[in-house]
């Protein structure tokens, strides 16, 4: 069976339990990125099976419950999202999601190593209240310790653009930070400014999951603590993939509507 760039395919050593999409064949190496699962990876021929392109926004319907905004006398403003992204495909699926949902958010894509240098200018220009810092990372196990930063492919740009958001916003109650991504290094993402970081358990998170916990806090009340358990219940792989600190929402609820 022949399998081309841009054809899905899952891998026989993992038991089929990821979606990846085709992205480049070289040298008889298959390529790949996963379609749902923010995970880049690579494969003999022999490994893959193709298989059907997942159901479109198949996990956003699971989470149509993020959006629960009684309509009455009273008008809402739910807080506003930038979401920087180093991966186009996923930017786009969590636009769709915010736009779903009800919420303004800001996507820009940019580079996981360059994020830390164009931060503080974003946060100035578009003044969230919400910052989404993610794109790929992966623990390289064979480097060594799961606690050190310079085992993960990408954790330490993530840790430097939390702490460049932190320096402008020193306040979690005023901008939260929402960062990381595949296998990321939790606790050193915590420790450096973030509200709410991947992956306790370090394991592959959902393209939805970070924005699943924005939109959650942009439409909970400002007088109202973010349950923790709940929130992090609506994500794909619960407390295991996303963990974060207790706080507030952002939304400002007003009278008469």
């Amino acid at each position: 069976m022949e399998i081309n760039k841009g054809d899905f395919v899952t891998r026989k050593s993992y038991n089929h339990d990821t979606v990846f999409k085709v992205i480049n064949i070289k040298d008889g190496i298959y390529y790949l990125k996963g379609a749902e699962v923010r995970l880049y990876a690579d494969s003999d021929y022999s490994d893959l099976v193709k298989c059907d392109k997942p159901q479109e926004d198949s996990f956003k319907e699971e989470t149509r419950a993020t959006k629960e905004v009684e309509k009455s006398d009273y008008f809402y403003l739910p807080g506003k999202i930038l979401h920087i992204d180093g991966d186009n495909e996923y930017l786009d699926k969590c636009l769709k999601y915010y736009k779903f949902s009800g919420v303004y958010a800001i996507g820009k894509k940019i580079r996981e190593e360059d994020i830390y240098e164009q931060i503080g200018l974003l946060l100035k220009d578009y003044k969230p209240d919400i910052v989404i810092i993610t794109g790929h990372d992966a623990y390289y196990k064979k480097k060594g310790s799961v606690k050190d930063s310079d085992n993960y492919k990408n954790t330490k740009n993530f840790i430097k653009a939390v702490k460049a958001a932190r320096n402008y916003e020193k306040s979690h109650e005023k901008l939260v930070i929402i960062a990381g991504a595949c296998q990321s290094n939790y606790e050193e993402l915590i420790k450096a400014g973030a509200n709410f970081a991947s992956s306790p358990k370090r394991v592959n998170i959902h393209a939805l999951d970070p924005a699943i916990i924005a939109v959650t806090v942009a439409l909970t009340e400002r007088n109202r603590e973010i349950d923790l358990k709940t929130v992090l219940d609506k994500t794909k792989y619960g407390k295991d993939g996303m963990g974060g600190i207790m706080g507030n929402g952002l939304m400002y609820v007003g009278y008469p509507r």
